[in-house]
């Protein structure tokens, strides 16, 4: 069976081999073989930028090589380059460079021919290495969140720096009091939904678990998730300082390290962290919290008649 990042890295070649020509999530998806939203999060965690960001910068960056190197017209490497108007293209490029094609051609700037992305290479698996990663499947019952949420994307590492300093907002400002009085218990979580395909995305929300006529305060809101099967993993215990990355890392390792082994493939729906009394600063010296994962469960082989 191929691993991930061999999938992965058939597609990134299939990507440079039609680069010019149209794409879509959907096509790469099943050329791929998986779901349209596996693909998504997969290629996301494998190449850490969305699949149709992927296609987009490796657009712009041969266009900007030939704007470079070339004396070809700005609107043939444009529309060679998959952008339907000079419009789109003048947006895009001042978007990732921070000037417009033609400022850049004015500058002499001679840009290198950066390469594909390379999946392929030796990596260090854990789970390969015998030290299975523990979890569970448990089925979580429709529940309502009452938070507050904030939009991110994983491209670059954002959703790393952006969604630690809303917690550290969220803990500063003393959010989770406004909260409390209709939470059905102390826990709170974060929750990563409304997952965009198409630009990576995505909306996090911090909260407690409420009845779904909760009164939200300014600011919040009341967001409903249906029953879901999840792969429920437990961080390590660690001191409150290293908590951040612990909990990183374990997402890091869930989609590198167990997914591509487990048999299961990502269920459309939300995931989420679940933080409770085992990670309250002020009584653990050590903490710890669950992430909850979607999946579907692998499909039964049926015996040959």
């Amino acid at each position: 069976m191929s691993t991930y990042e061999a999938i992965i890295q058939q597609a990134v070649d299939y990507i440079e081999e039609h680069l010019c020509e149209e794409l879509t999530l959907q096509e790469l998806a099943r050329l791929a073989g998986f779901s349209d939203f596996h693909f998504h999060r997969v290629f996301q965690a494998m190449a850490g930028v969305p699949v149709m960001d992927y296609v987009r910068k490796r657009r712009l960056v041969m266009a900007a090589f030939r704007i470079a190197h070339t004396d070809d017209k700005l609107i043939e490497i444009a529309l060679d380059c998959g952008f339907g108007s000079p419009e789109t293209f003048i947006r895009a490029f001042r978007k990732l460079f921070g000037m417009t094609p033609g400022d850049y051609r004015k500058r002499g700037i001679h840009a290198p021919a950066y390469g594909k992305a390379e999946l392929q290479r030796k990596r260090i698996h854990s789970y390969l290495g015998g030290i299975r990663m523990n979890y569970r499947i448990e089925v979580k019952p429709a529940f309502h969140i009452l938070g507050y949420s904030l939009t991110t994307r994983s491209d670059n590492g954002q959703n790393n720096r952006e969604i630690p300093a809303f917690w550290q907002r969220y803990m500063q400002e003393e959010l989770g009091k406004t909260l409390m009085d209709q939470a059905v218990s102390t826990a709170e979580y974060g929750i990563c939904t409304d997952h965009n395909l198409d630009t990576g995305d995505f909306a996090y929300v911090i909260g407690v678990e409420c009845k779904p006529d909760a009164k939200p305060p300014e600011g919040a809101a009341v967001r409903s998730f249906p029953e879901q099967t999840y792969a429920v993993f437990t961080t390590p215990r660690v001191p409150a300082e290293q908590f951040t990355a612990s909990i990183q890392e374990t997402w890091n390792s869930i989609y590198s390290e167990w997914l591509p082994h487990s048999g299961y493939e990502l269920a459309q729906a939300a995931d989420f962290e679940y933080y409770d009394e085992r990670c309250w600063r002020d009584r653990n010296e050590q903490l710890e919290m669950d992430i909850y994962v979607p999946v579907v469960p692998p499909k039964k082989e049926t015996a040959a008649n």
